[in-house]
């Protein structure tokens, strides 16, 4: 078998580094030994693999095509070295081909983490809006060394171990030959650099804790569970790198006399039997009550309860309800809730009796009725009523 590597790929001598590589990735997947674990097919790919290993190098082809022997002793034989992670490229599709593309040392400068608070505010506060001073514990650019995490006057030097490039060479013996595979380098746990004299104020992370205030702004219309995002505010990443976001997760706390649903609000308004009967006017506070007393809103709205109004009516009272975040503001629901006394007085206990008498109502029957009717219930009493 020939022993030439453009033939054992199939490419010709001036074949690119991409037609090289993706040449060989071909044939690695059809002649891997997981694939065909028959002799020929391995002794096949050892040959394809070491002829890659030649012409992905540009001083190892170079070599050979000024018609030097490239491959030393034993081409395609037991003494042949190839990288594993040129085979995992063939069969996973990565990029790094002979060249270690993609590798290499890591930065210690790395994004920080996001943080979350969440704070409580009033029913008023979450609907119109307001600012608030959070203090909050984060990590923060050390500034003694500037994040580098060196002392003052040093800086990181090279590893000496991986000579800079954060990771190791380990080769181990197969079938195949020698596998080589890159592993991140224990002396400087992949960076490349290690820090002599590390800053004594962060122990060489670059960044410190500490108890900063900030001033949220929340917008008007927010709910349980919303979140406001202020953007690189939270925890500053190692090696002083940019910091992540701050979250403040709204929390709102019950109201006395309104209940949110979405953007409505309701409210219950009880009134005593006579006021029901005879109908009134009832002051009914507004959200706006709630905020600053020099706030020129609208603080009370005039309820109008006609004569004659049953137990569990409900008025709605259009644009009094929460702003929505997107505009628009929500309606206030307000039901009625008729409340019949309890105790009478003799007195009492005879004008109602007498009232009783006139209306014809001193021995009731009740107008007993199922709870829901049925579809065709209603529609008998829709024609009925006409």
């Amino acid at each position: 078998m020939t022993q030439d590597p453009y033939e054992l790929l199939g490419v010709g001598r001036d074949a690119d580094a991409d037609t090289i590589k993706k040449a060989y990735r071909k044939l690695a997947r059809q002649l891997h030994p997981d694939v065909n674990p028959d002799p020929e097919s391995q002794e096949r790919f050892k040959q394809v693999t070491a002829a890659y290993e030649v012409l992905s190098d540009p001083q190892k082809r170079a070599a050979y095509d000024r018609g030097g022997d490239a491959f030393g002793a034993g081409f395609g034989g037991q003494g042949a070295g190839f990288s594993f992670t040129d085979i995992m490229d063939a069969f996973f599709g990565g990029q790094g081909g002979g060249g270690g593309a993609g590798r290499g040392p890591r930065s210690r400068v790395r994004r920080g983490q996001d943080a979350l608070i969440r704070i409580e505010v009033e029913l008023a506060e979450a609907a119109f809006g307001v600012s608030r001073e959070l203090k909050v514990d984060t990590a923060v650019r050390c500034t003694t060394c500037g994040g580098e995490g060196a002392a003052p006057g040093s800086h990181p030097v090279p590893c000496e171990t991986c000579h800079g490039q954060g990771e190791v060479a380990h080769v181990q013996r197969s079938f195949l030959g020698e596998i080589r595979t890159l592993r991140p380098c224990a002396a400087c746990r992949g960076f490349g650099t290690v820090i002599p004299d590390p800053c004594r104020e962060c122990a060489g992370d670059g960044r410190v804790r500490s108890r900063r205030t900030l001033t949220v702004k929340i917008p008007a219309g927010v709910d349980n569970g919303t979140r406001v995002q202020l953007s690189e505010q939270g925890e500053v990443g190692p090696g002083g790198g940019p910091a992540g976001d701050l979250y403040v997760e709204i929390h709102v706390a019950p109201h006395e006399v309104f209940e949110r649903h979405g953007n409505d609000l309701h409210c219950t308004v009880t009134v005593p039997m006579t006021a029901a009967a005879l109908g009134t006017t009832i002051e009914l506070p507004t959200l706006e009550a709630d905020l600053d007393p020099s706030a020129d809103v609208q603080r009370s709205f005039d309820l109008q309860v006609p004569s004659g109004t049953q137990s569990g009516h409900q008025v709605v009272l259009r644009g009094l309800g929460v702003p929505g975040l997107r505009g628009g503001r929500g309606d206030l629901a307000v039901t009625v809730a008729v409340e019949t006394p309890t105790r009478l007085d003799p007195r009492q206990e005879e004008l109602l009796r007498e009232l009783a008498a006139i209306r014809g109502e001193e021995q009731p029957t009740g107008d007993v009725r199922p709870t829901h009717k049925s579809m065709f219930g209603r529609l008998r009493d829709a024609f009925t009523a006409h």
